[in-house]
């Protein structure tokens, strides 16, 4: 026994030291492996994948210097012995930000393993980070063997398919993966010998199914079983509808391939094709998927008569599939995180209205699925289920177009739940139902684009906290499919105008690299042959915009590129960039952009837009805003422009959209200044703000026109915002950028009409599309203030020119009022924090800083002195600061 222990002491010993070793390293672990932006994708879109790690140290002023990866086809091959696709050796570099793959051709579609591991500044390596994995999905259209399979029948896009095949493999052999493809034109769940596969939820994400449509991969190893094999895909239409661009046959179809890989071979096991069983399943969908009729679902049966056809597939009759030709569109994989059910929610209550009618209220708004097992019901009885956002001034439900059936099957457990299209909703209307349902049995499912959440703020002012947080939580609800909605409910579409208002707010709060890659590539497809652009992607139908929505396609590639640091993004757009801006200069007038023509694919043409009414009464479709709104959004467009022909080397480019920004603003002054009102245009928010934010205004005016905002806004709007949708985020920069946090912060910390505390006051959970709560209460379009919180009380902002946060700039811009505020973003480095704390006329900075990034603390011109860790620090540059390296770092001085 003392032997033993002696022992057990010597290796608690050895494994003590081990550890204080690996901890003096400047970077001890390697974590968070991603390819393409993504943990353990399958199926990316690219041959040249791109690898990407966070560094993790404790020690201050910790860097990477060199870097070394592995790839493989087996995790037993991941070793610098074996490693048998690409061992990339010791590479001189600090760069941990989208290493492209430089190994052996990648041609197999089979599951692949990677690992890196990094060198510090003192030439100490790290451990190697743990395995993670990847595939590439089916590139090449003659990769196909597979057919796409429909089930034809009247109604057919109404209808619910089923398709079924049996197949048999023989053991699954370690090292083997099996991958299925699935391409479906409409939504799709996966089953495989009765078992879900995965946890996804209406799969694919969008796409313009003129131009491309999505496969999905799955590793079905786990499931398959030597022998006999029972596959079934269940499909629904979603956007795959009638009469939409590039929709075909009669119903939603599906091509699906299972490859067995092993090493670098594939083999084809199971393909689509007319020898495929069919059916039409219990469930069905409700209306046609236009502009306020997304319908719902109608069901038939009990749950065990939905779940037959997985569970028992023999006892339920089964007709035979079809072969559809479809025409030759792309068909890429991807590029973009799987919608999940994030967050399981509880009823609040359950009122009687009658004696067959009850509503459920959520207590909170959500987009997603909607789950209850009803009490005994009657054989054939139909249950209609009603949703909306809100009750209307009479307290009844809000009509919406939203609505579910539930015919009964008068035996078994009786449970309605979404399943092939999805809701936005606080209220549940249950009519013919003539017992009273428990809450128990009722839940609501949120849904989104499973994206990483990677910011959080908390200040000493509630209300800011709960402004703050409802933008969070609305900004979840709008991420589903793939892109941002306008609102899950009424409309559903992906708005360049509510995208570019967000963007900034959405790309602090969550990693959406993802998702751009998705959406920028529908932008890219909708773009016509005159460079016209729509004002949503996808573009299945004409909706109402302006240019600050066509241009999304330059906005959203920048600011994705400065989020992300992904010079792909510019490289794959630019051209299309180019395009637009050669339509928009075909429709100018004396060198000032003025309205186009409506088309079959876009009308309206807006400035700003969903102004409030009653304050200030600012008309947002007064030619002289709309116009002014428009060109100074085209300058900042040439700003933008101008900085990714930078980055993408082309320098004439780069001076000619500089000279172009020079001649418009002279242009948008000359012809939009008052001298005698001191006034732009109408003299609104937005008019005034914009011209700020876009250098239109002359030096020796400046001063003199932010007076005029301030004094007008107090004058004449009550000390209100009294903007729209364009105008919150370009007021939200305009601040930051200028040290005006006491403007915005007096205007948020209204709690009247119209403002964020009277949504809040008013019931709110989401934000609102109209300040007086109008049409739609989940909307995106006034989340641009998000942004504020993080760049102005939060103090991290992005230093211009820096990308991906490689210099941050710590800059707390304090309203009075507030004494402390905790932010953090993750940043592709890692997490950037800061607390600051004022107390007594004292500033105290608590500072974190990732490896490979670098923070420049501002200080007041009043400030002589500041301790770092409790040392005296010199400050430097102009104006006054210091520069911290990676570490966490107190920094304190008396304001």
């Amino acid at each position: 026994m003392k032997i033993r222990r002696l022992i057990g002491k010597l290796i608690c010993s050895l494994i003590f030291l081990s550890v204080l070793g690996c901890v003096q390293l400047g970077i001890p672990w390697v974590v968070e492996l991603k390819c393409e932006h993504m943990y353990d994708p399958l199926g990316v879109s690219t041959q040249q994948p791109r690898f990407s790690w966070i560094n993790w140290s404790a020690i201050e002023g910790a860097r990477q210097t060199a870097y070394q990866l592995l790839v493989a086809t087996s995790a037993d091959a991941l070793t610098e012995e074996k490693a048998d696709l690409w061992n990339s050796g010791k590479v001189l570099s600090p760069s941990n930000l989208l290493i492209e793959y430089q190994g052996a051709p990648l041609q197999s579609r089979g599951l692949l393993y990677w690992k890196v591991r990094v060198w510090d500044g003192e030439d100490n390596v790290s451990k190697w980070s743990k395995p993670a994995t990847f595939s590439i999905g089916i590139l090449e259209e003659g990769d196909w063997e597979a057919s796409y399979i429909g089930y034809p029948s009247e109604n057919g896009f109404q209808q619910c398919p089923q398709f079924r095949k049996l197949f048999s493999v023989g053991k699954v052999e370690k090292g083997d993966s099996y991958l299925l493809h699935v391409n479906s034109l409409g939504y799709h769940e996966l089953f495989l010998n009765g078992q879900r596969v995965g946890d996804e939820v209406l799969s694919p994400a969008v796409s313009q199914f003129n131009k491309r449509s999505l496969i999905n991969s799955y590793n079905v190893t786990p499931y398959l079983k030597a022998g006999d094999n029972d596959l079934v895909i269940w499909l629904g239409s979603g956007w795959y509808s009638e009469g939409l661009p590039g929709v075909v046959g009669e119903g939603p179809m599906v091509r699906a391939q299972l490859e067995k890989n092993s090493g670098q071979s594939t083999e084809t096991v199971v393909v689509t094709n007319d020898s495929w069983q069919a059916r039409n399943s219990e469930y069905r969908r409700i209306s046609n998927w236009r502009s306020g009729r997304y319908g719902g679902e109608e069901v038939t049966g009990n749950l065990e008569a939905t779940t037959l056809a997985f569970k028992e597939p023999g006892k339920v009759s089964w007709g035979r599939a079809t072969v559809i030709e479809v025409p030759k569109y792309a068909v890429t994989p991807q590029r973009v995180e799987p919608n999940r059910i994030v967050e399981e929610i509880s009823p609040s209550t359950v009122q009687k209205l009658n004696d067959s009618t009850y509503l459920v209220d959520m207590g909170i708004t959500l987009a997603g699925w909607f789950e209850i097992i009803f009490p005994p019901l009657k054989t054939g009885q139909r249950v209609v289920l009603e949703y909306a956002d809100h009750l209307d001034e009479n307290g009844e439900l809000a009509h919406q177009g939203q609505v579910d059936h539930y015919i009964a099957s008068g035996n078994g457990i009786e449970l309605f739940k979404n399943r092939f299209n999805y809701h936005g909703f606080r209220y549940v209307k249950l009519s013919n139902l003539h017992d009273s349902p428990s809450l128990a049995n009722i839940r609501g499912y949120l849904i989104h684009t499973d994206f990483e959440h990677t910011s959080s703020f908390e200040c000493s002012d509630t209300d800011l906290n709960r402004i703050h947080d409802m933008v969070v939580y609305t900004l979840q609800c709008l991420g589903l499919g793939g892109y941002l909605v306008d609102c899950p409910q009424i409309e559903r579409l992906g708005y360049g105008g509510d995208g570019n208002a967000s963007t900034v707010t959405a790309q602090t709060m969550f990693n959406l690299a993802p998702m751009y890659n998705n959406w920028l590539d529908a932008w890219m497809d909708v773009v016509r042959e005159d460079g016209g652009m729509p004002h949503t992607a996808p573009n299945p139908y004409s909706a109402g915009g302006g240019p600050y929505w066509c241009g999304f396609i330059i906005s959203a590639s920048w600011h994705t590129y400065q989020h992300y640091g992904d010079i792909r993004v510019l490289e794959k757009y630019y051209p299309v960039m180019q395009q637009w801006l050669g339509y928009v200069e075909a429709h100018s007038v004396d060198g000032l952009l003025k309205r186009w023509p409506d088309t079959d694919y876009r009308g309206w043409y807006l400035g700003d837009w969903a102004t409030p009414d009653g304050v200030g009464d600012p008309n947002h479709l007064d030619e002289r805003s709309v116009d002014l709104v428009n060109n100074c959004y085209l300058s900042i467009c040439f700003s933008q422009m101008a900085d990714i022909a930078g980055y993408l080397n082309r320098e004439e480019d780069k001076a000619r959209y500089l000279e172009m920004k020079r001649q418009l603003n002279t242009i948008i002054h000359d012809t939009f200044f008052d001298e005698e009102t001191g006034c732009y245009a109408t003299g609104s928010q937005i008019d005034l703000t914009f011209p700020l934010l876009a250098d239109v205004v002359p030096q020796s005016l400046r001063e003199e026109v932010v007076n005029t905002l301030i004094e007008r806004t107090e004058k004449e709007d009550n000390g209100h915002l009294n903007t729209g949708l364009v105008g919150i985020p370009i007021m939200m920069e305009w601040a930051a950028k200028n040290n005006q946090p006491e403007f915005i912060y007096s205007m948020l910390k209204k709690k009247t009409y119209p403002g964020y505390l009277y949504m809040l006051e008013n019931g709110a959970t989401t934000t609102w599309e109209h300040w007086n709560g109008a049409r739609s209460r989940i909307h995106n379009c006034f989340n641009g203030v998000g942004q504020w919180f993080y760049q102005s009380v939060g103090g991290i902002r992005p230093i211009d020119g820096k990308v991906a946060y490689s210099e941050i700039c710590i800059d707390p811009q304090i309203p009075s009022g507030v004494t402390w505020a905790k932010t953090r973003v993750k940043t592709p480095n890692g997490w950037v924090g800061l607390h600051w704390e004022v107390m007594d006329n004292r500033m105290t900075m608590n500072v974190e800083v990732p490896v490979g990034s670098i923070a420049k603390v501002k200080c007041p011109d009043t400030v002589t002195e500041v301790t770092v860790n409790q040392q005296p620090h010199a400050l430097s540059g102009e104006p006054a600061g210091l520069e911290l390296a990676s570490g966490k770092y107190t920094v304190e001085y008396v304001w």
